[in-house]
């Protein structure tokens, strides 16, 4: 098989990494595709978001499967453009898509399936925002309604600060992306990422995750598109892993099945453990990242079967089963990301990074490249704002964040940032 991958971040870097030990493939292709992936690898210079071009690639190459890893170009049809052409695409259709693309939209079919999840509002007017925000209590939760790189959630601890957000947001703080805004009651509880990788009908549940999407230690400062993760998450017991499916899952694509709009590929379902049981914190359309960098390490299956089964559909649940059996103990494993000073606001980009080969060393550590390129001087360069994912397996938690830490303070980059903290919820749990 031949395995075209979209996407150029950490997260394609861990898919590409573990698509190319099938022995079901004989090549895998990426666009844009990173220095990293192309050892992996042809890179062909298409951006994710270039639609027409990614079609025409596909077209050129023809292969047998195409994986698009952003949501972005999900969002904007690309799998309904390629399975027109006739491709098996691992992803699923705009309207589907939906989930992640407009939050209002998966509030609303959350309510229509009766899915748990926290109180809302949609709002394209500052009175009416600022009026449902006299029914809440602080903190207050505010959301672009649209795709905002993983920013567009703020969690405003006061009433001044939640009115300040609202009248920023609605004036287009993060453009199109707040053209509306919702604004939802604050859950308290843990949360965790759910994977769910479906073909519209059938179901597989690969193990939960945590991730830490707060830049500082203690989960601290603003939000960013995540700072490391691990898995599996000890709070996410078998018995609540079960009510999620019954009571979240389910529900959900049986109803987008119903309503002619049928969910194809992985659904990342954020919940939050509540005193009231799992509640819906959000949905996105793809992987997550940082933790599918995790998945995909601690995960000894070969992983192509179910992806092409999710993406072309026609089997039993239980031979979709038995593609990837989830294993009751699943590796422990923790991801830490390095990214630029400055992130996730502005930043430097073109600092050298040295230590890499090294800490690359390490038995059971992979580094994933989300950032990087190559100067002329042919050293390794920071490009972007997180740069990379340092993955590290162990027989417990502990060992793995020890080992992934030991790597990290291999790597000399002293225009990095990282936290020093991952895990740690689970760490006290275990001690």
């Amino acid at each position: 098989m031949r395995i075209l991958i979209i996407g150029s971040g950490g997260r394609e870097h861990a898919l590409a990494w573990k698509i190319s030990q099938s022995p079901l493939v004989d090549e895998v292709w990426s666009a844009p595709g990173s220095v990293a992936m192309d050892k992996i690898g042809p890179c062909f210079d298409v951006k994710p978001d270039d639609i027409d071009g990614l079609e025409k690639l596909t077209l050129q190459l023809e292969p047998d499967l195409v994986v698009v890893g952003p949501e972005a170009p999900l969002a904007k049809g690309l799998a309904d453009l390629l399975r027109a052409r006739g491709f098996d695409v691992f992803g699923p259709s705009a309207d589907a898509a939906r989930l992640e693309a407009s939050k209002g939209f998966a509030k609303d079919k959350m309510r229509r399936y009766g899915v748990p999840t926290a109180r809302y509002g949609r709002f394209t007017d500052v009175a009416e925002a600022k009026a449902f925000l006299d029914t809440l209590s602080a903190p207050f939760v505010l959301k672009a309604d649209g795709l905002a790189a993983g920013k567009g959630v703020v969690i405003a601890e006061t009433r001044s600060e939640a009115d300040a957000e609202v009248e920023e947001m609605l004036s287009g703080k993060f453009g199109e992306a707040s053209g509306e805004l919702v604004i939802e009651e604050f859950m308290e509880g843990e949360e965790a990422s759910i994977f769910v990788l479906t073909d519209g009908s059938n179901i597989v549940t690969l193990p939960a995750a945590q991730d830490h999407k707060r830049v500082g230690e203690g989960d601290t400062g603003p939000n960013t598109g995540g700072m490391g993760s691990y898995a599996p998450a000890p709070v996410m017991t078998p018995a609540v892993m079960k009510t999620v499916e019954e009571t979240i899952t389910r529900p959900m694509l049986g109803g987008m099945k119903a309503d002619g709009t049928p969910y194809q590929g992985v659904l990342y379902i954020g919940v939050m453990i509540t005193p009231d049981g799992p509640k819906v914190v959000e949905f996105n359309c793809r992987f997550g990242d940082p933790e599918c960098q995790v998945l995909m390490m601690q995960m000894d299956e070969d992983i192509v079967p179910i992806l092409l089964a999710s993406a072309t559909g026609g089997m039993s649940q239980r031979d979709f089963e038995r593609l990837l059996p989830v294993p009751d103990r699943p590796t422990p494993c923790v991801n830490v990301v390095l990214a630029t000073k400055g992130y996730p606001g502005s930043y430097e980009k073109g600092s050298v990074i040295n230590g890499l080969k090294d800490a690359s060393a390490l038995d059971n550590v992979m580094i994933f490249h989300a950032g990087t390129d190559v100067n002329d001087a042919g050293d390794i360069v920071a490009v972007g704002g997180r740069v990379l994912n340092v993955t590290a397996t162990g027989e417990t938690l502990e060992a793995a964040v020890a080992r992934a830490y030991e790597a990290v303070d291999l790597i000399d980059w002293p225009e990095g940032i990282h936290r020093r903290d991952i895990g740690w919820r689970a760490l006290q749990q275990s001690r």
